[in-house]
């Protein structure tokens, strides 16, 4: 197989500005090149089986030279691989991304570019900066405020004043003094609007107003830190007027989201767009049990059952593998009603073309059990997790109604970054975290250990009996109204105001 490289940009860190073509470069990849300023969110994307290889660029620590990062792609694609080579920003604009292609270009290897959302006009504009605006600035000028060590800045900084337009400075905090200097010596008026932005368009974002003359003694009192862009300008007169980010009800608050990898992406966008720092941290996942002669019989005899009842997608997602696999389809239902514990479920059934006849009031076993008891003229089929709840079970015995528990799928509680979180605990640095069940209380109590100070932090739950479990572990909690990711979002709402 021919080797083939792709040289993406991945904007300028809010993971919703990676492009859908860049995405879908990300999913197929296997090897992905990534640089230091690649954003944690847009990391995660990677295929897991994929080879990552880290050569990014720190303060005082180069982990590959740019030299060795052009051969090691070279000799990626000649192995046969679809290697990403995956920069911050744009490729084409201060990432070198012209010196990879050089190799490339003469070796003969296959590529393609993909640009990248830039931090030159994403980042002003998170900061509520037009770059251009009609009536004060017609032009816009980007420009690298990085030297080379122990050289001069080699800017032309007359030419740039004469422009009248406005000016970005990328990789300028270090350089900060030697930029205003050199602009306000070369005629520009010493109170024209300037501004800095450090951590642009993620949560951790922080804009510094100032003047042309005043710049760097204000960032510099600030305690700014790169990555940060420097905007000089009468656009940057607009940004108080023009902030939204800075206004989103939950900017720079940190949730920790526990859903499964196939099911977080949902809530963390969610939460995202409101502005919060949203990290996903998948700390079980089910696995369906595989063979699992008990349901093969059961849906072989599926005609002595009156419902089928669900308490998860995983539960469905099982189901339907196990039917196909027996050549069967939905057709083998007819007659059979259907009951979900929950909306979620619910919309599970509906991917396949299958309707819940019953979702309880409260989304919880406990509920769905009393459901069914009040409903059900004949046996129940049940098809869930192994250790289910037996609140389910417990309300069928009482009210007499015939029922058979299948498990289909296991709760798996592990996560490899768990360590970090543990660190991260213990710093003070975790406020929120979201459960929506029992299984992700005990997935992360488990992952973090169950000797961790879990009072700091605030479980955020989607039900009583997910807050009754997080409370047996020593976590505060607050509860949504509903039983819905709707509720949960609006309860984050709520409690980070």
């Amino acid at each position: 197989m021919r080797g083939f490289v792709t040289l993406l940009g991945a904007g300028p860190g809010d993971p919703g500005l990676l492009t859908v073509k860049g995405r879908q470069a990300l999913e197929q990849a296997e090897v992905v090149v990534y640089d230091a300023l690649v954003g944690r969110e847009i990391l995660e994307m990677m295929p897991p089986a994929a080879e990552k290889i880290d050569v990014g660029k720190r303060a005082s620590h180069h982990t590959m030279a740019q030299e060795d990062i052009n051969r090691l792609l070279l000799e990626k694609a000649r192995a046969g691989k679809q290697v990403v080579r995956l920069k911050g920003g744009d490729p084409f604009l201060f990432g070198r991304g012209g010196e990879e292609l050089e190799l490339l270009s003469r070796e003969g290897i296959p590529f393609q570019v993909i640009p990248g959302i830039t931090s030159a006009i994403a980042v002003p504009a998170y900061g509520g900066i037009p770059v251009t605006h009609r009536d004060c600035a017609s032009s816009l000028h980007i420009i690298t405020g990085h030297a080379r060590a122990g050289r001069e800045l080699d800017i032309d900084f007359e030419a740039l004043v004469r422009t009248g337009g406005t000016l970005v400075f990328l990789m300028g905090v270090t350089s900060l003094a030697a930029i205003c200097r050199g602009l306000t010596a070369a005629g520009m008026d010493p109170d024209t609007p300037a501004a800095i932005v450090q951590q642009g368009t993620t949560p951790g974002q922080r804009r510094v107003n100032a003047t042309a003359a005043t710049l760097a003694e204000k960032a510099q009192a600030a305690g700014i830190q790169a990555p940060a862009i420097s905007i000089f300008g009468s656009v940057c007169a607009w940004a108080d007027s023009f902030d939204w980010f800075d206004r989103l009800p939950l900017k720079g608050r940190s949730i920790l989201v526990t859903r499964p990898r196939d099911r977080a992406g949902t809530l963390s966008q969610r939460l995202r767009a409101l502005g919060a720092a949203a990290t996903e941290y998948p700390c079980i996942e089910t696995r369906p049990i595989v063979p699992c002669p008990a349901m093969e019989q059961a849906l072989k005899d599926i005609g002595d059952y009156r419902w089928l009842a669900f308490t998860s997608p995983a539960g469905v997602e099982a189901f339907w593998a196990c039917l196909r696999g027996l050549g069967l389809d939905a057709r083998q239902l007819g007659g059979i009603r259907l009951a979900a514990i929950g909306s979620g479920t619910a919309r599970a059934l509906s991917g396949h073309g299958l309707e819940a006849d019953l979702v309880p009031p409260v989304y919880d076993a406990a509920h769905l059990g009393q459901a069914l008891a009040e409903r059900a003229e004949g046996p129940v089929l049940i098809l869930r997790a192994r250790e289910g709840s037996p609140a389910l079970t417990a309300a069928l015995e009482r009210a007499g109604v015939p029922f058979r528990d299948i498990p289909v799928y296991d709760t798996v509680y592990d996560n490899p970054r768990s360590a970090a979180l543990r660190a991260a605990l213990d710093r003070g640095e975790l406020e929120f975290v979201t459960f929506t069940s029992a299984s992700t209380v005990k997935g992360f109590v488990s992952t973090v250990g169950p000797d961790g100070d879990f009072s700091t932090i605030t479980g955020l739950c989607i039900g009583a009996q997910t807050a009754a479990e997080a409370q047996r572990c020593g976590i505060p909690v607050k509860i949504a109204e509903n039983a819905t990711i709707d509720a949960l979002v609006t309860l984050a709402q709520e409690v980070c105001l």
